[in-house]
């Protein structure tokens, strides 16, 4: 193991966990808009990092809500409210639209409320909001659920978001409340409000007494992963080229999707030169998953303002922090200009995104060239001075999770 204020690096590939629920890829299908996201092959960044083969996984173009958090708000908004309203039906949105359709109609009351043709009155089930607390992609993903099934949404974000993130989850119909406090207040506020009757909080995060819902969040994830699979053999990268030095560079929050790598890559009965190497990436300014794994327990951070606000989050999420903490190979911490950068440097490879989706680029780039860059990549097991066409060369996988802001 290896630390420093802004690196940590072990090797985890030979620890194995439960394998992840896949159940969530067929519901997945069934959505509105649902293909599989773009792996963009960018050889002219594989050759400034030094690595063989070097995949983009495009989250922008997921719906047409350019992020990856869909995926999972939507299988834990379904999963949710069929169990509150007993709906046992077919696993998709349609189906449990109908269901709630099907009550005794009447109006939603109250701010937030949806009307219109279709909309789902609280009849036998109550009035069902489904509520959440955001830093951005999250809440806009929890409104468009709600949405869907005709219900309302309330959806809570910490002061400094960015306007058009406010924007984006006002379009979806949600009430949207900004709270005078960082995320970990935001997510307090939601878990205020939903315990009153019929709130239903689907948060991305767990802590001591709320799991289930994040987990399914999580369990929603897996179909990206799955994605990459398909795509890296159809490459010819199979297993990360079977090499046995495939990396993966991941974004992380407050964890849920870092958890998802993890338990997708260290799966019973992967074989070892199928586990890539696993590289979180957090801003600077919110480094909780490495400072928690520096502490070897969870630990908050202060957090302040930073371009990279999908992932300005203070505090791991309780049920992510023993896989980060048994199944994360390295941790990196950036800054806002190595963000910038590193959108720059996607666009160049034609892959639109915003600085939080650049972080797994930008952590790329700390980790694997410039001053220390040797003993980093020493830690990390990847060979040096592999050219494109090295049959052993280093197939690098970067998660760019979301697209930039200022498009639409």
């Amino acid at each position: 193991m290896t630390l420093d204020q802004a690196w940590y690096a072990r090797d985890t590939r030979d620890w194995t966990c439960e394998a992840p629920d896949g159940a969530a890829a067929a519901f997945h299908r069934g959505l509105p808009g649902y293909a599989p996201t773009p792996l963009v092959e960018a050889p002219v960044l594989a050759s400034e990092l030094g690595v063989g083969r070097l995949f983009v996984k495009d989250e922008a173009a997921r719906f047409d809500l350019r992020a990856f958090k869909y995926l999972g708000a939507s299988w834990a908004g379904f999963r949710v409210v069929a169990a509150r309203t007993g709906y046992t039906g077919p696993a998709t949105l349609d189906g449990l639209r109908s269901h709630l359709a099907s009550a005794p109609s009447g109006a939603v009351s109250g701010p937030g409320a949806v009307s219109g043709p279709g909309a789902v009155g609280p009849g036998r089930f109550g009035a069902l909001t489904l509520i959440s607390a955001t830093d951005g992609n999250h809440g806009r993903a929890v409104a468009r659920t709600a949405r869907l099934l005709g219900l309302p949404a309330r959806v809570y974000v910490p002061k400094g978001v960015p306007d058009v993130v406010i924007d984006r989850i006002n379009a979806e119909g949600a009430r949207l409340t900004v709270v005078d406090a960082d995320y970990d207040g935001a997510v307090m506020a939601a878990r205020a409000d939903a315990d009153g009757a019929g709130g239903m909080l689907i948060q991305d995060t767990a802590w001591d007494g709320y799991e289930q819902v994040p987990s399914w969040i999580v369990a929603g994830y897996e179909t990206l992963f799955a994605e990459i699979d398909a795509q890296l053999a159809a490459a010819g990268a199979a297993g990360f080229g079977g090499a046995g030095a495939g990396l993966m560079s991941v974004p992380v929050g407050v964890g849920s999707l870092a958890q998802a790598a993890v338990a997708h890559y260290r799966r019973p009965g992967l074989p070892r030169p199928d586990r890539p190497l696993l590289l979180s990436v957090e801003p600077d300014t919110a480094a909780c998953v490495l400072r928690s794994l520096a502490d070897g327990a969870p630990a908050s951070v202060p957090t302040a303002a930073t371009v990279m606000n999908g992932l300005n989050c203070g505090t791991p999420s309780s049920i992510a922090w023993p896989y980060l903490r048994d199944g994360l190979d390295a941790a990196i911490a950036v800054t806002d200009a190595d963000a910038q950068d590193a959108v720059a440097a996607l666009s160049s490879a034609g892959v639109s995104a915003g600085p939080s989706g650049a972080a797994g680029l930008a952590g790329l780039r700390a980790a694997l060239t410039g001053a220390g860059a040797a003993a980093r990549r020493r830690a990390l097991g990847l060979a040096l001075g592999l050219g494109l066409d090295a049959g052993n060369g280093a197939v690098v996988v970067c998660l760019s999770t979301e697209g930039p802001l200022a498009a639409g």
